[in-house]
């Protein structure tokens, strides 16, 4: 069982409300490439913090935090079980820890200059101003580099002030699925295969029709990225699907790497049934209420 199915059989067992943590699956009208719920999905459980931009609107990770915790909070005030649920360690991490994240909104100037520069050169630039930071990001990932800069240049404090963290006032408990090497591959290819036969090509060539343009974060998202080398005519259609299947097992082993390095709390489960997922979280609910009246989030 995957995390979206998971995540809605716990939200009907627990009276729960999920809170989405995926950063692709906020954009409006990226539905397949992004494996977000379907609308019928949905409809089993309430979802927060899907379809809230357009894919070109600036949104960062102090704009989720807020938006998590208060969707959570409201969770809460309904007396309902927020489970929040996604791949994107950073965003788990902000709302988790309590990430104290500096409030510089985007300078688009400053950005477009940075982009100018090779990516090499902008990851030795943060090391010289940020060490901490630049050890934190991965010297391909541009574009974190240019937010960390930005940040360094807009406020002359260091983007490693990330780190610290002011937890919530949540019980909290964490759970991860993991499978062997070999089913997580064959469930990987056959996703993206139903993408294809579901009209990923369709959803991007949609996009690109209503004028988003592919030097946009939302569109260099997996799947988006290599559907738009097809359309460029840049691969074929079938190297383009071969490169998401690979470039999904690449991102899979790193997030598997990211939560096993970032989060000793935790607890693992290996092809486990439901039922006994199900029994896990009661037991640690109840233990929860019992140790004090505080908040929970799942």
């Amino acid at each position: 069982m995957g995390k979206t199915a998971l995540a809605i059989e716990l939200a009907q067992r627990f009276d729960g409300e999920i809170v989405s943590a995926d950063s692709r699956q906020i954009y409006r009208g990226m539905d397949l490439g992004t494996a977000k719920p379907t609308r019928q999905e949905q409809m089993l459980a309430p979802h927060h913090l899907i379809d809230i931009v357009v894919p070109d609107e600036p949104y960062t990770l102090a704009n989720y935090q807020a938006q998590a915790y208060a969707a959570i909070d409201g969770v809460l005030a309904r007396g309902k079980q927020p489970f929040l649920v996604g791949g994107t360690g950073l965003y788990v991490r902000a709302v988790v820890k309590g990430l104290r994240i500096p409030r510089v909104p985007p300078n688009e100037a400053l950005r477009a200059q940075l982009a100018l520069e090779n990516g090499a050169a902008l990851y030795e630039r943060l090391r010289t101003l940020d060490p901490d930071a630049a050890a934190r990001i991965d010297p391909r990932n541009v574009r974190r580099t240019i937010r960390a800069l930005e940040v360094c240049l807009t406020t002359g404090e260091k983007f490693s002030a990330l780190g610290r963290s002011s937890p919530p006032p949540y019980s909290i408990t964490q759970i991860g699925l993991t499978l062997s090497r070999s089913e997580l591959y064959a469930r990987i290819d056959a996703r993206v295969e139903r993408m294809m036969t579901d009209g990923l090509v369709a959803e991007v060539e949609a996009l690109v029709a209503q004028g988003y343009g592919w030097e946009l974060p939302s569109m260099s998202g997996l799947g988006y990225r290599e559907i738009g080398e097809y359309l460029r005519g840049e691969v074929s259609l079938e190297e383009a699907v071969a490169n998401i299947k690979r470039d999904t097992r690449d991102l899979v082993r790193r997030q598997y790497a990211w939560f096993r390095l970032k989060d000793e709390h935790i607890h693992w489960f290996e092809n486990a049934p439901v039922g006994e997922i199900e029994r896990f979280v009661d037991a640690t609910k109840c233990e929860a209420l019992n140790a004090r009246p505080g908040r929970d989030t799942r």
